[in-house]
């Protein structure tokens, strides 16, 4: 991720755009081309037109006719210079519309592949999303097969009841290299959550540079009811931050190793939100073995909409709705932004609960 995406993507040209001006170049080329090789021929011809009147003076005798030819030699040289110079003038301007034209063929290549590599991650997103989707329809099928065995699934797997206490949020960041503007996307949670209606129904454990020792402590110590994580990651692997001052590479976590840590604690938090590139890969595996519910980012997401959403996300945890309802939330605050990013947190759950029957934060 850079300071504004979290992921690879900038702006360019088409390549439609780059062909145009390839094709508009290879012309300007192919005219220049022309005219050169017309005053080259202009040249030829009244070289030799000059070299005949000079011919001329050696085999007369007349004075005047010798003159005359003199002069009509002369001006033909003339002519023959002039077009000898602008024949030199068009094969320049050709070189240089040649060397545009090889340079915009190599743009004309490189967009091409830019709009391929983007056209892939399009698909690899809505094949995603469209799986999802198509496990939620399969899940909502088996949970109506498994009606009359709900009883004994709410035994072996149910929420705990509420207890009398404020909602337990950790919030790590890592953005080793300085590259994300994971401070600002705490500052923003921080200044929502402080807005809401139930502000003190809530507790934030803040983590900027999250080491992961900060990890396993804020599991243990802190013993948080929702997990947020903000920095890079991708289908498989989370990053970390190093006991270090300087910027650097960061600490590699599997995407399994994070969610034993996740894990380790006789209270497993009942969110875990993967604020961070690709993540929507991971969160499949937490809901089956970790939490009821996770949030992950279907692709690379922009800065900015990843701190909207969060934002807004605990904003509507604070004012006491739903998770999904929540989740909602967040998505509607980056379409009213005019953000690219709506369609990019994705919420999933387990299949014995329901989002929009889960409310975080109730007044104590």
């Amino acid at each position: 991720m850079d300071s504004t995406v979290r992921g690879e993507e900038a702006k360019f040209m088409s390549a439609q755009q780059y062909r145009n001006q390839f094709n508009n170049k290879r012309k300007q080329r192919v005219d220049a081309e022309k005219k050169a090789g017309e005053y080259r021929s202009k040249e030829s011809k009244k070289r030799a037109e000059a070299a005949k009147a000079r011919q001329v003076v050696t085999k007369t005798q007349s004075e005047s006719t010798q003159r005359s030819k003199l002069r009509e030699a002369e001006r033909k040289e003339k002519e023959a210079e002039s077009a000898g110079r602008e024949a030199n003038k068009w094969q320049t301007t050709a070189a240089r519309y040649a060397k545009a034209e090889d340079e915009l063929q190599s743009k004309v290549a490189r967009a091409e592949q830019t709009e391929a590599n983007a056209a892939e991650r399009r698909r690899k997103r809505d094949q995603q999303l469209a799986d999802r989707r198509a496990s939620a329809a399969r899940g909502e099928i088996e949970n109506r097969l498994k009606g009359a065995e709900s009883a004994i699934n709410n035994v072996i797997r149910q929420l705990p009841a509420p207890r009398v206490e404020r909602l337990r949020v950790l919030i790590l960041g890592a953005s080793a290299e300085g590259d994300s503007r994971v401070g600002r996307e705490q500052k923003r949670i921080r200044a929502a959550v402080e807005s809401a209606l139930h502000r003190d129904a809530i507790e934030l454990d803040v983590r900027p540079a999250a080491t992961t020792a900060d990890l396993l402590d804020g599991i243990t110590k802190f013993r948080p009811h929702v997990v947020h994580f903000s920095g890079h990651s991708d289908e498989n692997l989370i990053v970390f931050e190093d006991e270090q001052d300087l910027h650097h590479e960061g600490i590699v976590v599997t995407a399994g190793a994070f969610s034993k840590a996740v894990q380790a604690t006789d209270l497993p938090p009942l969110l875990v939100v993967l604020n961070s590139c690709n993540s929507a890969a991971q969160i499949d595996g937490l809901i089956a073995q970790v939490v009821p519910f996770a949030i992950g980012m279907a692709d690379t997401i922009d800065d900015v909409d990843a701190i909207n959403y969060a934002a807004q996300f605990y904003a509507a945890v604070a004012n006491g709705q739903s998770i999904k309802a929540a989740h909602l939330s967040g998505q509607a605050a980056l379409e009213l932004a005019g953000l690219d990013g709506a369609d990019l947190p994705t919420l999933a759950w387990a299949a014995e609960v329901d989002p929009s029957d889960v409310v975080l934060v109730k007044p104590t």
